[in-house]
């Protein structure tokens, strides 16, 4: 059950390509030890007759109840993702031990016009998850791709692959989306996003809710506290992976991710908890080690992805061709603790993101070919100005809290072509210009960005009481276009003239099924910094 809304097809776009993201050269070590584990680029290789079936242990009915998907794409390969549980709510309820699963690509529907086969090999120790790193596809295709194991037959998922990396026409459409609480409502807008055929979805973060069940949300969490361990982690994951909107998305298209703090623990700051007096240390790097592996088994990344303890390597660059260049950042990892004052908020030598993270981001921005250079960064980066009037009052674990830090990146900007950051986390739509230095309202525009509204999370929002809280710190923060506080996603349409945005919004997640629109439309014109109303 979905979104009611008149089904249409997606209008051709002049002169375009289907266009995905392309991790960068530095990027495609795929072939690690990890990768033996997951089945990942040897796998592509592995050329089986069509008549050919993966052998193995009988195993129960349903061992494909968690669907399937696809990431990361390449202009020849894409990650192809399912995991084997045919109890998922109890630890996914299959044996200790390695389980073959046949996978297959085709450029059909029906599998007539098959172009990749193979056998990867499902471990307990992933939690039987499958990450088959395909190659030798071609650029700029729409592909189909299932599983196989025990008799039974995956749903059949569609994907597509990045264009040439020299391509530099043709045009992108994407979709932004973040923070959905299972308990807070339906994931009713991803039946609207299924329905607009974007060529990749962004989730930048809060796939999961670490929260404890309550009797007062739409729907109920599973368990009876919060994850600490694995088998906890799985079982959450599998729950909101059971949203049938969800995982028609999933099936739908390829998507590019990143974790913000919900699939771990809210606000934790690299190995600090929110509440180190309840968390020792060592207790709370037992909890990252175990909803690391969680989140790598249950998302469509390649093997530079598997964790090592209580890391995981997450932030990296995708390609579509030469009009964009995709920079996703992991800003939880690395962060120093958040500050707790204005003044601790100025402090020069906290960093959001690590020297490390914080010198490729630069280094990827200035020697970019691309036309557009766009950051997936789960935490606002625009300020926002809590105190009406003089003074200032900011949320401390955003962008805000690590000023200095935020307002060196606003400088290097200034020389970047087409600066565009997309972000989540907020539960509300507030999108703004990026200004070199937000303590001076004249300051230079040098960016835009999106900050998009939640899938679920703070339910149906009381719109009335948003605007009596919000509208009057319009004022304290001029470089705000649009704020809005209902649920759904934003639509991007990316050429090389300029990127048109799409608000949309249902109106309601407290069913089944909702009635999506488009609450407002904005544009980037190329090579002009900011965002305006269309």
């Amino acid at each position: 059950m979905g979104v009611s809304f008149p089904v249409s097809k997606r209008p051709v776009r002049q002169g375009s390509s289907l266009m995905t993201g392309a991790t960068s050269p530095d990027r495609r070590r795929f072939l690690t030890a990890g990768a033996a584990v997951i089945g990942a680029a040897a796998s592509a290789q592995l050329w089986l007759p069509t008549t050919a079936r993966a052998a193995g242990t009988t195993l129960p009915d349903g061992v494909f109840s968690l669907g399937v998907t696809s990431g990361d794409p390449l202009p020849d390969g894409i990650v192809l993702w399912t995991r084997l549980a045919p109890d998922p709510l109890n630890g996914g309820g299959m044996p200790d031990e390695v389980v073959p699963v046949e996978w297959e690509i085709a450029e059909d529907e029906r599998f007539r016009k098959p172009v990749r086969r193979g056998v990867t090999q499902a471990r307990p120790e992933y939690g039987h998850s499958v990450h088959v790193d395909v190659r030798r596809l071609r650029p700029g295709r729409t592909y189909w791709y299932r599983f196989r194991t025990s008799g039974q037959i995956s749903p059949t998922g569609r994907t597509r692959t990045a264009p040439h990396p020299h391509s530099k026409g043709g045009s992108l459409r994407f979709a932004l989306a973040s923070c959905q609480n299972y308990q807070h409502g339906y994931f009713t807008p991803y039946a609207d996003m299924l329905a607009q055929d974007p060529d990749f979805v962004l989730f930048v973060g809060d796939y999961i809710y670490e929260s404890s069940p309550a009797s007062t949300g739409v729907r109920r969490h599973e368990g009876t506290g919060e994850p600490y361990t694995l088998v906890q982690y799985r079982n959450r994951y599998a729950q909101y992976r059971s949203d049938p909107d969800l995982a028609a998305m999933h099936a739908g298209a390829p998507w590019i991710v990143t974790f913000d703090d919900h699939e771990v623990d809210n606000d934790f700051a690299g190995e600090i908890p929110q509440d180190p007096a309840k968390q020792p240390h060592e207790a709370f790097v037992a909890r990252l080690t175990a909803a690391y592996q969680a989140y790598y088994e249950h998302m469509p990344v390649r093997a530079s992805s598997v964790p090592n303890g209580p890391h995981i390597q997450m932030y990296r660059r995708l390609e579509f061709g030469r009009l964009a260049r995709l920079n996703v950042l992991d800003t939880r990892q690395f962060r120093s603790d958040q500050a707790t004052s204005q003044e601790g908020a100025q402090d020069p030598s906290l960093t959001m993101l690590g020297a490390g993270q914080k010198e490729w981001l630069l280094d990827g921005l200035h020697d970019s070919p691309a036309r557009w250079n766009l950051i997936a960064s789960q935490i606002m980066m625009a300020e926002t100005d809590l105190k009406v009037g003089e003074g200032k009052l900011w949320y401390y674990d955003a962008w805000d809290g690590y000023q200095a830090e935020r307002n060196q990146l606003m400088r290097e900007f200034e020389d970047v072509r087409n600066p565009v950051v997309f972000t989540g986390d907020r539960h509300l739509t507030m999108i703004s210009d990026l200004k070199k230095d937000f303590a001076d309202p004249d300051s230079d525009v040098v960016g835009a960005e999106f900050v998009g509204t939640s899938i679920s999370s703070n339910g149906d929002q009381d719109q009335d009481a948003f605007h009596q809280q919000w509208d009057p710190l319009m004022a304290d923060n001029p470089h705000w276009k649009l704020l809005d506080a209902h649920r759904g996603y934003h639509l991007f349409d990316v050429d090389r003239h300029g990127i048109d945005a799409r608000v949309r919004t249902v109106d309601t997640v407290r069913q089944p099924t909702a009635t999506a629109s488009t609450l407002a439309t904005l544009r980037v014109e190329a090579d002009r910094p900011g965002v305006e109303l269309a």
